[in-house]
């Protein structure tokens, strides 16, 4: 059967650094840090060797739900909620106007309502202790669980087509997309909403990536401390948001008039069959799932612009990374721009693919690749290989035809996505 195309006709955004799209995308261009000292909890009455995160600032529920409707579901919901009606918006999609068992929603979630669990389990220990009836919010079980977030976004507009989440570790946030993409392909929708959310910089999310040596402890400079690709690097950044794109079938969009941004060339999935949490050594994983996109969009290796990194700022991942991507480009590495965008958001779990995504998106419409900040020229990793074109510190202005993103997950989830300039 015939394909049907991909094209990219909205964006939402709820970040550390930015809760609507332009403010996101200023922040991004101009290397802004989301990392600042955690305020979502008190880290000074929790003894945790992270005291820092990139926490979303200043959103503004209100402008998205209702309070009481607020209740019901997890503050990842809520980001989601957020995003979602932006990208929504941006599309213009009228619903009086659409076959609603055309349009689905699919997310990408990592942990789901983890600030909910921890305070339900909190209260149940309490109750246990004292010897009280257990009793908790008849809200608990749709606040924890990872789907409410698309979910309750159907419930929200009535789009009745495909409507679940999926679940990669870090991966989460692409598989949802890829999962989008096949679905419009295929002929089984028209438009579906999608991206990834998470909301895990809580006291246990800290602690769990803590006693994992996951996490970077640079407290006295949180806005220095994600430096991918840097010798000095020593863990990532806990961060939290969303990132919803709307996707739709190209015939469907543009019978619509709709604003079409960008279009889908292909995707890659793979495994490193190798580790929970570490990467496989050599690559081989990594590799094979940009191998594995560039032959599902018909691309050459020279024919992709602008790699954005996983580029967690971890000893062992940046370096598997940059092996990966030498041993599929080559020589033309040096050639195509390749930076690291989690050094400005922080690691957003489930949703880091959904807004590296948006970012490549949006690097295609302007002809600007943004930067890996926090980058000095005396602090380079023997391991790495500096002859790669890495924008560092300052976006750049290049023409950007194809752009690639890639996810990593612990389990060894691979997942890689390719986007191009959309024409007719």
């Amino acid at each position: 059967m015939t394909l049907k195309r991909v094209v990219i006709t909205g964006l939402g955004a709820v970040t550390p650094i930015g809760n609507t799209i332009p403010e996101f995308w200023d922040s991004v261009v101009n290397g802004k840090s989301g990392a600042a000292p955690i305020t979502n909890f008190n880290t000074e009455t929790i003894l945790t060797k992270t005291k820092f995160a990139c926490e979303v600032k200043n959103f503004d529920l209100s402008l998205y739900m209702d309070r009481k409707e607020a209740r019901k579901v997890d503050k990842y919901a809520h980001f989601a909620i957020g995003a979602a009606v932006q990208a929504i918006e941006d599309a213009s999609i009228d619903k009086e106007k659409e076959n609603l068992d055309r349009i689905g929603v699919v997310l990408g979630v990592g942990l789901g309502g983890v600030e909910s669990f921890g305070e339900g389990i909190d209260t149940i220990h309490e109750q246990k202790k004292n010897g009280q009836e257990l009793k908790v919010t008849p809200f608990f079980i749709p606040r924890i669980i990872g789907d409410m977030a698309a979910g309750y976004i159907s419930i929200m507009y009535g789009f009745s087509g495909p409507n679940y989440i999926t679940s990669s570790a870090c991966a989460s946030g692409t598989n949802a997309v890829i999962d989008a993409i096949n679905l419009i392909r295929l002929g089984k929708a028209d438009i579906i909403i999608t991206g990834g959310t998470e909301a895990a910089v809580t006291d246990s999310g800290i602690c769990g990536f803590n006693v994992m040596h996951a996490l970077s402890t640079r407290n006295d400079s949180p806005e220095t401390a994600s430096r991918p690709l840097s010798a000095s690097r020593d863990g990532f950044v806990l961060g939290e948001g969303a990132g919803v794109l709307v996707l739709e079938e190209y015939e469907h969009a543009v019978a619509r008039g709709a604003k079409i941004y960008a279009e889908v060339a292909g995707w890659g999935l793979s495994a490193d069959a190798y580790h929970m949490t570490a990467p496989e050594p050599d690559g081989k994983g990594a590799a094979k799932v940009m191998q594995n996109a560039l032959e599902d969009a018909g691309l050459k290796p020279e024919d992709i612009d602008y790699i954005n990194m996983h580029g967690t700022s971890t000893p062992l991942g940046d370096i598997v990374e940059c092996k990966a991507i030498k041993s599929v480009f080559g020589d033309h590495s040096y050639k195509m721009n390749i930076s690291a965008t989690k050094s400005m958001t922080g690691h957003l779990l489930g949703a880091a693919g959904a807004i590296e995504a948006i970012i490549c998106v949006l690097s295609i419409v302007n002809d600007i690749v943004p930067p890996t900040i926090n980058h000095q020229d005396d602090d380079m990793d023997e391991n790495i290989d500096y002859n790669m074109n890495f924008t560092f510190n300052k976006a750049q202005e290049r023409v950007v035809n194809t752009a690639l993103s890639n996810t990593f997950g612990f389990g060894g989830h691979n997942a890689c996505i390719i986007l191009k300039k959309y024409s007719e």
